[in-house]
């Protein structure tokens, strides 16, 4: 079985998206791993910057995304075919990377998640389709060495089928104020819902993202951050730090066609910081 990660913060714009996407693209080129993204957020992000948007919106209108999955849940069918779904050696990097597959979300989650959420039960998870995701990839799943989710910046219905099937998740943050005050709602709903469902959900640490070296109020959130591991408050936070770079945003663009890892992240600066962070990713996740 693989491992199962997801990337989580209720506040949007954190780098949740960037990181999934560099983690997904070294851990398949660099270190030759099979890994699937699988995109749970309604903004798309992910599939978009994975697949072009025609060959999306294509699928998205054949029932090929995540939605109809959830669709099926409220009306009670089976339509969706996770085979047919996932879409195989995505990537702009060579023209598509063997072994790195991507389950596309759709903008449509958005209108059925409040349907969703009236027939799940937040108290003891016995009600509703929490376990839809699980179900649907059961026989899927094996063939990967990791799966990385991208999760909604929320704790919602759609989330917790992406936790159902995880065995730890990671936090990026800003080291900002209110990036950090997410921290604790996140660690308090995973731990009751991992109790609820009886599943080891492991908090495998906090990712720093878009540093500003240069700026009092990001060192001293950083600071504190890790003092706050010091004293048991918080997770690991990985030593590994992620720079705000024009660069790593510019590697969203699929339709830039190019051949290296180097050539979509640059030579040195980000490229050389994303690779060590999937290094230590990795130290983390085989503990």
């Amino acid at each position: 079985m693989p491992t199962v990660t997801s990337l989580i913060n209720l506040k949007g714009g954190v780098g949740k998206t960037t990181l999934t996407l560099a983690l997904a693209h070294f851990l398949a080129i660099e270190h030759h791993r099979k890994v699937l993204v699988i995109d749970l957020d309604p903004q798309t992000n992910a599939t978009v910057c994975l697949i072009p948007e025609d060959t999306w919106k294509a699928r998205d209108e054949t029932g090929r995304t995540l939605y109809q999955l959830f669709l099926d849940q409220v009306k009670g069918v089976r339509r969706f075919d996770a085979d047919e779904a996932i879409v195989r050696n995505v990537s702009n990097v060579g023209g598509g990377v063997p072994g790195l597959d991507l389950l596309p979300s759709s903008l449509q989650l958005i209108k059925i998640q409040d349907r969703l959420t009236q027939v799940t039960d937040f108290d003891s998870y016995q009600r509703g389709p929490i376990f839809a995701l699980r179900e649907s990839l059961a026989e899927f799943l094996p063939y990967y060495d990791h799966v990385l989710i991208d999760c909604p910046p929320s704790l919602g219905i759609v989330t917790l089928n992406g936790l159902a099937i995880s065995d730890s998740y990671l936090i990026p943050v800003v080291p900002d104020i209110l990036s950090v005050l997410g921290i604790p709602p996140i660690l308090d709903r995973v731990a009751h819902f991992a109790g609820a469902i009886r599943r080891n959900i492991r908090a495998l640490g906090i990712v720093i993202s878009k540093m500003r070296s240069t700026t009092i109020l990001h060192n001293e959130m950083t600071r504190r951050l890790r003092e706050d591991f010091i004293e048991r408050r918080f997770p690991l936070v990985f030593d590994t730090i992620v720079p705000e770079s024009t660069r790593i945003a510019e590697a969203a663009n699929v339709m830039v066609p190019i051949n290296t890892l180097q050539q979509k992240y640059g030579a040195g600066g980000p490229y050389e910081e994303l690779s060590a962070l999937t290094r230590e990713f990795l130290t983390h996740v085989t503990r």
